[in-house]
C-alpha cells in the first residue's frame, strides 16, 4: 500500500514538497526553522519549498513578531491544478481530432517509448467488451504501481472480462492477487514480449529499460490474433493457486 508521501508525489508535488506539507498538516502553525528541523531539511532549502507550495496554494503564512508562520491549506486545492488542465485539454480534444491525420484504410499504428505509451495502451481495455493477452510478466504493474489500481476499477466497474496467459514463474507476483483476471499458464515460451487483444487493437510491448509500445487498431488484425490466443489457451494449464 503507497503511503500518503507517495500519492502526494503522484499527485504532483516533490519529494520535500510532499514532506514539508504533511508536516504542515500535522501542525497548527511553524516558523521556517522549525519546518525545516522537524523536516530535516537545509534551512534555505525549506523556505524554497514552503516558497513553492504557497504557489500552489497548498501553504499559507501570516506575519507573527516580524517572522513568517506557516500553515497548510485546505488539501482540496490539490485538485485545482488538476481541475485547471482538465478543462483546457476537454477543450482541446475537439480541435486536435479536427486536425488530426486521416489515416488511410482502416488500420492505424503508433509506437510509444514511454511508460505513457503504456497507460494508454492499457486505457484502451476501456472500450472492449473482452481483452486477453499473452506474454504477461507482471511488469505493467511495476511501472505503473498507484495508475493500475485506477485502471483495474475501471474494468470492473465496466464488466470487461480479462483472460491471459502467463509462465508460471510469475506466480508470486502481485498481479496474481487480482480476481477480475483469469490465468492460466504456459511454460513453453520465455519470452519479455506481452501481446495484449482488444476487441479492434492489439498491443504488443516490451518493458524493460524504457517501455516499447506498438499499437495496432485494426478489427481484422484483432480477430486474427484472438484466434491465436483462444487456441493456447486450450492448450495452457489451468493451475490451482492461494491468493
Amino acid at each position: 500500500m503507497q503511503s500518503m508521501k507517495e500519492k502526494l508525489e503522484y499527485a504532483g508535488l516533490t519529494g520535500n514538497e510532499s514532506k514539508v506539507y504533511l508536516e504542515l498538516l500535522k501542525h497548527a502553525e511553524l516558523n521556517g526553522n522549525e519546518v525545516a528541523k522537524k523536516t530535516g531539511l537545509d534551512r534555505s532549502l525549506c523556505y524554497t519549498v514552503l516558497n513553492n507550495l504557497i504557489e500552489k496554494a497548498l501553504v499559507s503564512y501570516v506575519i507573527k513578531e516580524k517572522k513568517r508562520v506557516f500553515s497548510a491549506s485546505d488539501p482540496e486545492n490539490l485538485l485545482k491544478p488538476i481541475k485547471q488542465k482538465e478543462e483546457v485539454i476537454t477543450s482541446l480534444i475537439p480541435e486536435l481530432k479536427a486536425v488530426e491525420k486521416i489515416v488511410s484504410g482502416d488500420h492505424k499504428v503508433t509506437i510509444y517509448e514511454s511508460k505513457e505509451g503504456l497507460k494508454v495502451l492499457l486505457n484502451s481495455i476501456e472500450k472492449s467488451k473482452t481483452a486477453t493477452f499473452f506474454g504477461g510478466t507482471g511488469k505493467s504493474y511495476d511501472i505503473l504501481k498507484w495508475e493500475m489500481k485506477l485502471i483495474e476499477k475501471k474494468v470492473v466497474k465496466l464488466g470487461i472480462i480479462v483472460r491471459g496467459i502467463m509462465n508460471s514463474k510469475y506466480k508470486s507476483h502481485q498481479m496474481m492477487e487480482q480476481d477480475f483476471v483469469d490465468i492460466r499458464f504456459l511454460d513453453n515460451v520465455e519470452s519479455d514480449v506481452t501481446t495484449t487483444i482488444g476487441d479492434d487493437f492489439i498491443g504488443i510491448h516490451v518493458l524493460k529499460e524504457k517501455p516499447f509500445i506498438i499499437i495496432i487498431h485494426s478489427k481484422d488484425v484483432a480477430k486474427g490474433y484472438k484466434a491465436y490466443f483462444e487456441f493456447m489457451w486450450r492448450a495452457a494449464e489451468i493451475q490451482e493457486f492461494s491468493k
